[in-house]
């Protein structure tokens, strides 16, 4: 599957072409300095969590249908804390582990030790395990991550970020 990430003023345009030819498209606000969904695209890649966003968009889900499955399913919030079905645990991974990357980027990044046991606290927020390939990939991906940032926030509105997702 090909993912295009354009860069814009407020939001991100994100589009993708599945292997099958279908694609879909959304717009995603910005929450930080770098693109939500390309730091999914590390973690998730990374990590090898093919059941994450990334994983589930090649499958054929819309982007818009993943909250909804999330939400039915089990996504621990103040108002719907609860054990996750199965089949959302690494999309929940995901989330919390893209939100504890997105936080290194408003200051200087934590020790190893540190960025693991934050992350471990807020996966037990969304009641999931880290996942335990983390520790052994956690310089790999910050070294991607920030690679990404340093083009990315120099990049003029409008630039495309290009990425290819392989089902495994």
């Amino acid at each position: 599957m090909i993912i295009k990430i354009t860069k814009g003023p407020q939001n991100d345009n994100v589009s993708i072409i599945r292997n099958n030819g279908s694609t879909d498209a959304t717009v995603f606000p910005k929450k930080g300095p770098t693109s939500h969904d390309a730091i999914h695209y590390f973690v998730e890649k990374g990590l090898g969590l093919d059941h994450a966003f990334w994983g589930m968009i090649a499958k054929g889900y819309d982007f818009e249908e993943i909250q909804t499955i999330a939400k039915n399913a089990g996504h621990a919030s103040a108002a719907r804390a609860g054990q996750p079905e199965h089949h959302i645990v690494e999309l929940l991974q995901a989330e919390r582990l893209v939100e504890c990357f997105e936080a290194e980027q408003w200051g200087p990044p934590s020790d190893n030790a540190t960025f693991i046991a934050i992350a471990a606290a807020a996966c037990a927020t969304s009641q999931v395990p880290l996942p335990l390939q983390l520790p052994a990939q956690l310089d790999t991906l910050r070294s991607q991550i920030t690679e990404f940032q340093t083009g990315w926030s120099t990049a003029n509105a409008m630039h495309v970020a290009e990425f290819e997702w392989t089902e495994r």
